[in-house]
């Protein structure tokens, strides 16, 4: 017995690749005569790691030092923009208070960096050479010049003596003063911890915004009210940028933002949405009030701090978790690996 060959097969036989898996006399249109549909053979493929075990080793940093470096140098650069601001319209109070800030931040922020290290050695060694392509030996370059500028300055502006000299390096370190506030989210964001990398392109945007809101908040602390018009703008513009690019940031990194939204760095963005908007609200309202202005700097500095311990701490949680490297991957993966439309 033959049978004839057409350009599907054999006549009358189905190919293998058509043939339903588990099929049972009495079958139609895909349903059993008992109502069931057809079983897959194969279990849905989910995700896995070895063990469970997390992809990335853990960032060994501690987020005193690392979590309060972030925002103490975010405070120290915007202060010093604020300070050169002040100079330039006739706010003597204002500018001593912003320049002491960034002085005392810039200083802090160093020390808490040297102390991760473990020894001041090595950040001297980092400034052996000079890597436009690393975020750690441009920081280091950045804070060797910066926190001598905001100390002379500082200096000069509290002892009323070298006014040549003080001018020169308050312009100097408010020239600085927005690469050190931002540089930092650089530094992150160039690591493999999925919280931190995949939010890369808003990240330098919501540290920005969060200095530009912490020295504001400063400047309503600590200077008078008749001088804290320019601290009040810089707040709410650093508040409200803050705010937009961390929604932003959220949206659009998926399911890696997870970890902003649960647990310990959760709770601290959180904290520092509801302490960013009671600041702004506050700043705008009571213009005329010392007590409210004065609470309102410290709830738009506390907010600052609570969301860069927040975004660190996220940062962890991302990498300890094995899912938010893996499934975007494979999801980046399968969008390249999609046929193209022609």
């Amino acid at each position: 017995m033959s049978s004839d060959v057409t350009r599907t097969g054999l006549a009358g036989v189905k190919a293998d690749r058509e043939a339903l898996v588990g099929a049972v006399a009495g079958r139609r249109n895909g349903h059993t005569a008992g109502g069931r549909g057809e079983q897959p053979m194969v279990p849905k493929a989910e995700f896995g790691s070895y063990y469970g075990k997390p992809v990335l080793n853990r960032p060994v940093w501690k987020s005193t030092e690392i979590a309060g470096y972030l925002f103490l140098g975010g405070l120290a650069g915007a202060s010093s923009v604020l300070a050169a601001g002040a100079d330039l319209t006739g706010r003597p109070a204002l500018a001593r208070a912003a320049k002491t800030g960034a002085a005392t931040a810039g200083a802090l922020s160093l020390a808490a960096l040297v102390k991760d290290l473990g020894r001041p050695a090595r950040f001297l060694n980092m400034l052996r050479t000079f890597k436009p392509t690393s975020p750690m030996s441009v920081g280091s370059w950045l804070l060797a010049g910066y926190v001598p500028a905001a100390g002379v300055a500082a200096a000069s502006a509290l002892t009323g003596r070298a006014g040549r000299l003080g001018a020169a390096a308050t312009a100097g370190a408010a020239g600085l003063g927005p690469l050190v506030a931002s540089y930092t989210a650089a530094l992150i964001a160039d690591t493999a911890v999925p919280a931190w990398h995949d939010g890369h392109r808003q990240m330098p945007f919501v540290f920005a915004g969060s200095a530009a809101a912490a020295a504001g908040g400063l400047g309503l602390v600590a200077a008078p009210p008749g001088e804290a018009g320019p601290a009040r703008q810089l707040a709410a513009f650093g508040a409200l940028t803050e705010l937009a690019a961390a929604q932003r940031m959220e949206r659009e990194i998926g399911m890696v933002a997870e970890p902003y939204k649960t647990g310990r760095a959760g709770r601290l963005m959180r904290a520092g949405e509801v302490l960013t908007v009671a600041g702004l609200v506050g700043s705008q309202l009571g213009r005329r009030h010392r007590v409210v202005t004065a609470a309102s700097g410290l709830a738009l500095l506390a907010a600052s701090a609570a969301t860069r311990f927040g975004i660190f701490h996220a940062g962890l949680q991302s990498a300890d978790d094995p899912k938010y490297t893996v499934v975007p991957q494979r999801q980046r993966r399968a969008g390249c690996e999609a046929p193209q439309a022609v």
